[in-house]
């Protein structure tokens, strides 16, 4: 089985979305397997985060400015690709130093992810965008 996800960002930030995938699983009526998600950009990522503080959101955000400054910070002078703006050639190297792709097994019906994680997009991009996910459930045989 097979979905796409529709998520709307706001700009720069993590969007958790688990809500919306085990409301799709359980559509499905998804028993057993294993769950694949795929973003479909280049310039955001996938990731399984902590969901209890928000603090570890804003943290990794804060991380990832620094890491990667907009094209208009002097250090990073040498990129070519900017016509786009300051923000979207370091958000393809944010998502290139990031997973596109998730795994993500499933029991009884249930993700078996960890009590306090929960499934983001990290939207990399200033502007908001409307962003897809490919959700592919494979059941045991």
């Amino acid at each position: 089985m097979q979905t796409l996800i529709s998520l709307r960002t706001q700009g720069v930030g993590l969007y958790e979305f688990t809500p919306s995938v085990v409301g799709w699983l359980d559509t499905e009526g998804a028993e057993s397997g294993l769950l694949t998600l795929f973003v479909r950009h280049t310039s955001c990522s996938l990731l399984i985060q902590e969901n209890a503080d928000p603090e570890v959101q804003v943290d990794l955000k804060a991380f990832f400015e620094k890491l990667v400054p907009p094209s208009d910070h002097p250090s990073m002078s040498y990129l070519l690709h900017t016509f786009e703006g300051p923000d979207d050639m370091p958000a393809h190297i944010k998502a290139a130093l990031m997973p596109v792709t998730l795994s993500v097994p499933v029991s009884g019906g249930q993700m078996m992810l960890g009590t306090w994680q929960g499934i983001y997009l990290f939207e990399h991009r200033s502007r908001p965008h409307q962003r897809q996910v490919a959700a592919h459930f494979l059941a045991d045989r």
